[in-house]
């Protein structure tokens, strides 16, 4: 954790004479800028494979509905399908696994009052009028919803509103111009609506976590609505099956 706080306060400092005042949250997006960076190699190769997973779908219909009654024979064809096409249907979820660790640090960081024994001076930098530690329940309490803190709770609000919104839409119009074949695997196509969604309870989380974790989550969703269009430009349906987060 100190170690993590060190690096936190140096990129600060650097870019201290850039902004002025908001230094630390300037930081804090370009470390989330470049985690989702090294992330990208393994966000390319999640690509490749949920889009081996759209052109597998016919397939897997054809042989959950052929070994319906035999599970494991069910799950054994599978296994040999997805290792003969080299594709996983989990090959969407490693990139966010991974960046988990960055998240809970910068969560336990700003949520400590003390690191290794000493104060922790990072509680004391602020985006604007919101300090980087506190949460939308306290700037509620410190001038309400258009309080100076409440204000910057609401912008990110409407930056996370707008890339759900922008994920839902594009989603709708991908399926409805590549729709998924009927014999697809059963769920499919909830799944395909849900998925979008996710982007709307990152709201709860911005709401309940520190600032600095919320300006993580902000970014790296930003982040990830921009990579998804350039990712799956080729393949829309295969991007509409992608983690949004």
């Amino acid at each position: 954790m100190s170690v993590f706080a060190s690096l936190v306060e140096r990129l600060a400092d650097l870019l201290q004479p850039i902004f002025p005042g908001t230094a630390a949250a300037a930081a804090i997006i370009l470390f989330t800028a470049l985690v989702r960076l090294a992330v990208h190699p393994l966000s390319r190769a999640a690509a490749r494979g949920q889009k081996a997973n759209a052109r597998l779908a016919p397939k897997v219909a054809r042989i959950r509905e052929k070994h319906r009654d035999n599970p494991e024979r069910l799950q054994r064809a599978l296994m040999e399908l997805y290792a003969k096409e080299k594709a996983s249907p989990l090959s969407g979820c490693l990139p966010s696994l991974l960046q988990l660790p960055a998240f809970f640090l910068l969560y336990h960081l700003f949520s400590s009052g003390s690191i290794g024994g000493e104060p922790n001076e990072l509680l004391s930098h602020t985006l604007f009028a919101a300090p980087l530690g506190d949460r939308w329940t306290d700037a509620l309490g410190d001038g309400g919803v258009l309080g100076d803190a409440g204000l910057v709770y609401l912008v990110l609000f409407a930056i996370v509103t707008a890339v759900a919104v922008f994920n839902y839409r594009r989603t709708k119009r991908q399926m409805a111009a590549n729709p998924l074949p009927q014999e697809s695997a059963p769920g499919m196509g909830a799944m395909t609506s849900f998925l979008p969604l996710l982007s709307f309870g990152t709201l709860i989380t911005v709401a309940v976590v520190p600032l600095a974790a919320a300006l993580y989550i902000v970014t790296s969703t930003t982040w990830s609505a921009v990579e998804r269009v350039v990712l799956y430009r080729d393949m829309p349906a295969a991007g509409a099956l992608a983690n949004p987060l």
